[in-house]
């Protein structure tokens, strides 16, 4: 779950209606869900933190601090829940690079680091289960019989084995032209974490995939990923920089 930053509203006073924020969004973090990560060209959503209950969650709704974007899977996961800031690692307000682990099965876990707190880990498993990030493959067979697996699951290990593939280019060619297509290549396919954990040992790769890069007038990369949560070596920073958000920097 890619640390991200909104950035201060683009307007004085909140929105008419929330949809009238997505240009915006979309724009500051890129057409990709904010929880699972993928790239999203159609029925990406505006997606609110805590729920459109103006009874629970009074002059929330049409505020910029509590959206994010979501993928349909995500979303009807999520619905209405209630979303207690102190009890997930979000995105926004969290260094959720710090929180979560990705693996070449397709499973995202709480990571390692955490096995020492309970109390994080727990919120780190309450996130995952928040929007089905938890769950095991979608399978069907196809018309041999075989079992294919399907979904957001499926989608993790064939990005994965995409960027190992990468990083074997990068490693018998490394110059800058090459780095610079393998972030073209991530930010297409979506997923920044799994290209993140890919070259875990690639300090140089991994500055370029939270940096992006310009190229005449076109950035190539992630936009809004937040970079005060990543060290000179590209390592996650916990806790988060304050982000001046409620309840963040958590981890």
């Amino acid at each position: 779950m890619r640390p991200i930053t909104r950035g201060p509203s683009p307007q004085q006073q909140d929105f008419a209606d929330y949809r009238d924020a997505f240009p915006d969004l979309v724009a500051r973090l890129e057409p990709s869900c904010s929880f699972c990560e993928r790239r999203i060209a159609t029925q990406l959503a505006v997606e609110h933190i805590q729920p459109k209950d103006e009874n629970r969650y009074p002059g929330l709704m049409d505020r910029w601090d509590n959206f994010l974007l979501a993928c349909v899977n995500c979303n009807s996961t999520k619905k209405d829940k209630d979303v207690r800031l102190e009890a997930f690692f979000l995105p926004d307000r969290d260094n959720t690079a710090a929180a979560f682990d990705y693996r070449p099965d397709g499973r995202v876990v709480p990571s390692k680091g955490l096995d020492h707190a309970c109390v994080a880990r727990k919120t780190a498993e309450n996130t995952l289960a928040l929007t089905g990030l938890d769950k095991g493959p979608a399978q069907i067979a196809d018309e041999n019989g075989k079992i294919v697996a399907i979904d957001r699951y499926a989608q993790r290990m064939e990005v994965w084995l995409m960027a190992e593939s990468t990083r074997g280019d990068s490693a018998f060619s490394p110059t800058v032209v090459m780095r610079r297509q393998i972030v073209k290549t991530a930010q297409a396919t979506g997923f920044f974490s799994i290209w993140m954990r890919v070259f875990e040992d690639d300090t140089v790769m991994r500055q370029m995939l939270i940096e992006g890069y310009t190229e005449g007038e076109t950035f190539y990369g992630f936009p809004g990923t937040a970079r005060d949560c990543f060290d000179q070596e590209a390592q996650p920073v916990s806790p988060r920089p304050n982000c001046g958000l409620q309840r963040g920097g958590k981890i």
